[in-house]
């Protein structure tokens, strides 16, 4: 077969665009409310995978952006690829607004501000390009080709669509923005240009901070020696980081599918770090991979200890950022009449769950290469829908320090985290006992020094 005229690429920006939009406002003006952010991630899933292999299925002004910020895309090629975009937003949102006989406006849902909306569209374009930067590019340092690429980058606009949509609207992409904002005039309060062009300057500044941490973790795309463990800390604090952000946005704001977005950001994140630091995110993980002798890493106990101070830190500035874009934080403990009895079996239950699968299908001498990150994730939904009406669902330190520090911060007591932190250690202690009765073959071939890491494809020598 010859090779493929260079208009097919535009093409398929413009199909895989429109289909986007298109989504979008049919979901928002006519869809399931639930399952209207799921929607959304999965036609961009499907469109990566169908037209990835054509144009790279950028889809977004933001991801063509950070892409020629990071080397991997033509500057020129960039802007047309931009341009076509826009175009297709526009046309589908007069498709949306023809076939529906109505518009909506782009810009922050009811009680928010412009800014508020500004940084959780900041966060997560950030989030949706650092993935795609470390999933659909980072050949150099080991991370492709893989299966999950479209996997983990749909699944993005779920992290960021149930919790922080609940503030901006969940655009997350210039050209869902101003395809949004130049249909309204089909509505009965048109906004032409408006808010679409401050969303536009948070995302594309989120793009570029993307790709400038994109060298950080991973510097041997760019050539450079860089320092292992800077890059291992900079992935465990962004991991944590931006699991707790989603957690704080879906319980702040009440969200209906918390554990599912929640679930989404932490699949999203181990796919996109979990062979630069093992991509842990969780301090009871962190000591069960040890306790499992799982993660004799450089440095020992050392740097377990480094991983897990990185991770409450990671938790807490998550919290204290999305306490001050929503203008609230929530109270932290045992949910409704529930006991601490019945809290302590809650989190050492599904923490140990959660702890468990991390043994088994990452740290394995042969483990998942590319369903991982989906079942260590998919662990979130299982102990959020299972437990969330008792203790929460928290499962990690990093995600209970954050919350319980935010809501001191707004004059809450702080002092719960220590005892729903002391709970979820035991689930992870369980873990590594129940894992060395369920795989003790995996001692028997000498490879309890592996850490998580080296089973993905170890960062120590970039």
């Amino acid at each position: 077969m010859g090779e493929a005229p260079a208009y097919s690429k535009y093409v398929a920006e413009f199909v895989g665009t429109y289909l986007l939009v298109f989504t979008v406002g049919c979901n928002v003006l006519k869809g399931d409310g639930v399952w209207a952010a799921t929607s959304i991630a999965c036609v961009l899933m499907v469109s990566i995978y169908a037209l990835g292999g054509v144009s790279g299925a950028n889809f977004n002004p933001a991801v063509s952006l950070t892409l020629a910020a990071s080397g991997y895309l033509d500057w020129v090629e960039a802007g047309i690829y931009i341009c076509v975009q826009v175009v297709a937003g526009i046309a589908a949102g007069f498709s949306y607004a023809l076939l529906l006989g109505t518009a909506f406006n782009c810009g922050p849902t009811a009680g928010f501000t412009w800014i508020s909306a500004g940084v959780a569209e900041l966060l997560y374009t950030f989030m949706l390009c650092f993935v795609v930067l470390n999933v659909a590019c980072s050949e150099k340092s080991g991370n492709c080709p893989n299966q999950f690429y479209g996997l983990a980058i749909g699944f993005v606009i779920v992290a960021g669509g149930y919790g922080a949509g609940l503030v901006s609207g969940g655009c997350f992409n210039p050209a869902v923005a101003i395809g949004i904002d130049t249909s309204s005039v089909m509505g009965d309060k048109f906004k032409f240009w408006g808010m679409s062009m401050a969303y536009t300057g948070f995302e594309l500044l989120g793009a570029l901070i993307a790709s400038g941490m994109h060298r950080i973790v991973r510097p041997k795309e760019y050539g450079m020696d860089g320092n292992a463990m800077v890059s291992n800390l900079t992935s465990e604090f962004l991991g944590t980081f931006f699991l707790v952000t989603t957690v704080c946005f879906n319980v702040y704001e009440g969200s209906k599918s918390g554990a599912w977005s929640i679930a989404a950001s932490l699949m999203g994140m181990i796919y996109a770090l979990g062979n630069v630091s093992g991509a842990h995110f969780n301090p009871a993980v962190t000591v069960a991979i040890v306790l499992s002798g799982r993660g004799v890493m450089a440095g020992g106990v050392v740097t377990a200890l480094a991983y897990i101070t990185v991770q409450i830190l990671g938790g807490i500035a998550a919290a204290l950022v999305v306490t001050f874009t929503v203008g609230h934080s929530h109270g932290f403990g045992p949910v409704g009449t529930s006991s601490w009895g019945q809290v302590a079996v809650a989190e050492i239950m599904f923490t140990f769950v959660l702890c468990f699968v991390v043994l088994s299908v990452a740290t394995v001498e042969k483990p998942l290469k590319d369903m991982f990150g989906l079942a260590i994730g998919s662990c979130v939904t299982v102990g959020g829908l299972a437990v969330g009406a008792l203790s929460g669902g928290s499962l990690n330190p990093a995600v209970s320090f954050g919350l319980d520090t935010a809501n001191a911060v707004k004059g809450g007591v702080w002092m719960n985290c220590l005892v729903y932190s002391a709970f979820e250690f035991a689930g992870a202690c369980v873990a590594a006992a129940v894992f060395f009765g369920t795989h003790p073959s995996e001692y028997n071939k000498g490879v309890k020094a592996l850490r998580m890491a080296d089973t993905y494809g170890s960062m120590s020598e970039s």
